[in-house]
Order: structure tokens, then C-alpha cells, then sequence
């Protein structure tokens, strides 16, 4: 029984989840907006505010934790654009649009981006 825990498992073992995770946040962050399937948006919007509220505050602390789980070049940007334009914004960064079914194997497929 999962009893009290969070999170869905996505049909992978922990370690390429977490991978798969941080790849859709770094890739959500470069773009601006990514496509995928629902279930993966609603896991990737948790983990991409959590970042983004970190590097609202721009500490060395904060900068080194998000080098552990983005690339150089998302959390440059994360820090020096992304942030500064949530300064007055309490959470809430990321949208989620639906689109229709996933052509092959009709997952709900979604669009998750950025907030202006």
C-alpha cells in the first residue's frame, strides 16, 4: 500500500525519474515552455516552482543547489531572467494548457509553461 506518499511513480525506477524530472525542469526553463504528457507536467510544475522560488533569492547557498540539479546554462538563466520577473509573485509560475491525445497512443497530452 502507498500509504502518505507523494508523488507518482511514472512507470520508472527513482533514479531515471528523478533524472527525467530535472531533464523537463532545465528544458522548461531554456524554452520557456515545454509539451508532454499530463501526468509528467503535474510532476515537473512541483519541482520547477520549488526552483524557482529558491533562485528568487540569489545566495551562493541557493545558486550551488540549483547547479546540483540543473545544467550551467538553465540556472543562469533561471537566476539572472526567470526569477527577477517573479520578485512580486507568490508562487504560481507555471500554467498547464491542454491539448488533445497523443496521436500513437492517446496520452493526454499538455503544453507547461512559464507564466508572463
Amino acid at each position: 500500500m502507498r500509504k502518505r506518499n507523494k508523488g507518482r511513480i511514472l512507470s520508472r525506477p527513482k533514479n531515471q525519474r528523478v533524472a527525467l524530472l530535472k531533464t523537463l525542469a532545465a528544458n522548461l526553463f531554456v524554452h520557456g515552455k515545454i509539451q508532454t504528457t499530463e501526468a509528467k507536467a503535474k510532476e515537473v510544475r512541483s519541482v520547477a516552482e520549488k526552483m524557482i522560488t529558491r533562485a528568487k533569492t540569489n545566495t551562493i547557498a541557493n545558486r550551488r543547489l540549483l547547479t546540483e540539479k540543473l545544467p550551467p546554462n538553465a540556472v543562469k538563466k533561471l537566476i539572472d531572467t526567470i526569477s527577477p520577473s517573479y520578485a512580486g509573485r507568490q508562487g504560481g509560475y507555471t500554467r498547464i494548457v491542454k491539448m488533445g491525445p497523443r496521436k500513437s497512443d492517446s496520452a493526454k497530452m499538455v503544453i507547461l509553461e512559464l507564466v508572463k
